[in-house]
Parts: structure tokens; C-alpha cells; sequence
């Protein structure tokens, strides 16, 4: 397989990545002297606002009027934000009361606060979606996440962690990203090299944060938090899937709607776990950690299985050109 096109895949980068964080944390060589949790915080918040920067930058101007394609945007933010977060959510209130899981169990209220990943846009592509849909929902629902990802983690974890920071880090990794990305619109970037960008830079932010992370020797935490995930994922998403076809919307669409209920963007879950929470944030990243194993295998398995051409062939009879769905 060519160099680029592993660099392209989004799946084998996150899994190059997570095996590299997994031998430098089990080897113990992790420079956390160096490296202490407020300069892994502040390098986190400073390299996803780049990359949130860039990515949402191939979002252009048009049909993003909220009014003319209001089911669209609804069914995004609703999805994204409100469906998304009630698996973690529920996943937490039950760990939080068991007597050495809090701390863990803290990195489920980042993994709902964090909104779908910019890269949904790309995956629809990918996957065969709808791309109008995919950009409008992306823009609309970070505008929510504003407001949305300060109410959740006020909500559960309160005066666990300082409210001032947590507005401050979303402003940097939202508010100002989505300011400047309107002014790289017509800046030209292949799609290749748009992928590979991103692909290096959430690598690169795994590799910093799953590192020094600090998985607890009993198997019990681990293994609910892969399950949490795998409902999050795959029954979630496969339910939306399914439920959306029932209702008569149209393959693409469907496609763009369970990226934005089961794919999260873990580097602002990263980033806001080492920025609000520092000193505890070792432990909750094995929740996120467990969320980035789990969405590969989900990822791989929309690509093969859910979504794949021959299923999308026998359902729609369309190519590729003709499968633009209807906002």
C-alpha cells in the first residue's frame, strides 16, 4: 500500500496512532516531566484550533440559511448534539456513585459535550452522502456547541471544574476557528492533502493525550466503557439508520445522519478533558481512549457493511452522480 493513501485513511492513521500511545504508556517512557498536564493542555487546545480551522474552512458560504433548510439543520443538531450525548450521559450518572470509577468515568461527560467531527463532511463524501447536508449541519451545530458543550459539563460534573476555562477553551477551539475559517474558503486544498492533514493531526493529538493516560488495572471500567461505546456506535447508529429508512428519508441523507449521531470529534473531547481538568484528565482519557477503538471498528464497519456500494446499489438502483439527496 502506497505511503499517501495510508496517510489518507483515517482509520489506519487512528489505529498507527493509538498503537504507538499504547506502547509508549504500557513501556512507561512517557515524558509527563517535560511534557506536565498544562502544556499538554495548552499544545492540545493550539493544534485542534488549527485543525478545526482548516477543516471547517472547505465548508463554504452557501445554503447555509438555517430558515429555507430548517429539517436539515434540525435533524443535525438534534442528532449531533441532543441524541448523541444520552448513552455517555446515562454511562456516566451510573460509573460516577461507584467508589474509584469517578475519575474515570468523568471522560463520558467530554465524549457527549463534544459535538460530531468536522470530518463528517469527508466521511459523507466517502460514504456516498449527502455533502450540502454535511456542511450546513457541521457550521449550524458548532454554532450550538457553543452554548451546548458549557450547559453539559456544568450540568454533571458543576463546580468539579472552573466554568471561565471551560467557556475560554470552547471559545479557542470553536468561536475562533469558525471566525477565521470563513476567511480560507477560497484558499485552495486538495482533498488528498486536506485528509492527510487531518489524519496527522488527530494522530498526533492521541498519540499526546493516550500516552500519558492512566488505565485502571481492574478490567471492569474498560470494559464498560467499550461497551457504552458500542451502543453509542453501533446500536445507536444502526437504529437511526433504520429508523430513517422507515420514515422515507432518502439514502445519502441517512448516511450524513448517523456520522453526525455516532461519530465524535475527539480531539475537542480531548482537548476540552486536558484544558478543564488537568490534573484528573490521565484518568478520564480512558474513556475517550476506549471511544477511539471502538469508532474505528465502526467506521470500518460503515464503510463495508452498512454502507457499502453493493447495499447502496440495491437500494437506490443510482450512481454515485445521481445519489445527491434533497435538504
Amino acid at each position: 500500500m502506497r505511503i499517501k493513501k495510508i496517510l489518507a485513511s483515517s482509520a489506519i492513521m487512528l489505529s498507527i496512532g493509538l498503537i504507538i500511545s499504547l506502547i509508549i504508556n504500557i513501556s512507561g517512557t512517557f515524558p509527563d516531566h517535560i511534557l506536565t498536564a498544562d502544556i499538554r493542555a495548552n499544545i492540545t487546545v493550539l493544534v485542534l484550533a488549527i485543525m478545526m480551522t482548516i477543516s471547517l474552512s472547505r465548508i463554504p458560504y452557501k445554503n447555509l440559511n438555517p430558515i429555507k433548510y430548517s429539517r436539515s439543520v434540525t435533524r443535525a443538531v438534534l442528532l449531533g448534539l441532543v441524541v448523541a450525548s444520552l448513552v455517555p450521559l446515562i454511562g456516566y450518572m451510573l460509573m460516577k456513585g461507584h467508589p474509584g470509577w469517578e475519575n474515570y468515568s468523568m471522560g463520558l461527560v467530554f465524549i457527549a459535550a463534544a459535538p460530531f467531527a468536522a470530518s463528517v463532511v469527508p466521511l459523507s463524501y466517502t460514504l456516498r452522502g449527502d455533502m450540502e447536508h454535511a456542511g450546513r449541519g457541521t457550521i449550524l451545530t458548532y454554532l450550538f456547541a457553543l452554548l451546548w458543550i458549557p450547559f453539559i459539563i456544568y450540568a454533571t460534573l458543576g463546580k468539579t471544574v472552573d466554568m471561565t476555562n471551560v467557556v475560554i477553551t470552547v471559545i479557542e477551539i470553536i468561536g475562533v476557528p469558525l471566525i477565521l475559517s470563513r476567511l480560507l474558503t477560497k484558499v485552495k486544498i486538495s482533498r488528498d492533502a486536506m485528509g492527510i492533514m487531518m489524519n496527522l493531526f488527530i494522530s498526533f493529538l492521541v498519540i499526546l493525550s493516550v500516552s500519558s493516560t492512566k488505565f485502571p488495572s481492574e478490567l471492569a471500567p474498560l470494559l464498560l466503557f467499550v461497551i457504552i461505546s458500542a451502543i453509542r456506535t453501533f446500536f445507536v447508529g444502526t437504529g437511526v439508520e433504520l429508523t430513517e429508512k422507515k420514515m422515507g428519508i432518502g439514502w445519502s441523507q441517512r448516511v450524513t445522519d448517523v456520522l453526525m449521531v455516532s461519530y465524535r470529534n475527539k480531539g475537542i473531547a480531548i482537548a476540552l478533558c486536558l484544558a478543564t481538568i488537568p490534573h484528573l484528565a490521565p484518568y478520564a482519557m480512558v474513556a475517550i481512549a476506549t471511544s477511539i477503538v471502538v469508532e474505528i471498528i465502526w467506521v470500518v464497519f460503515m464503510d463495508s457493511v452498512l454502507f457499502s456500494k453493493n447495499r447502496m446499489k440495491k437500494e437506490t438502483g443510482l450512481d454515485r452522480a445521481s445519489e445527491i439527496g434533497n435538504p
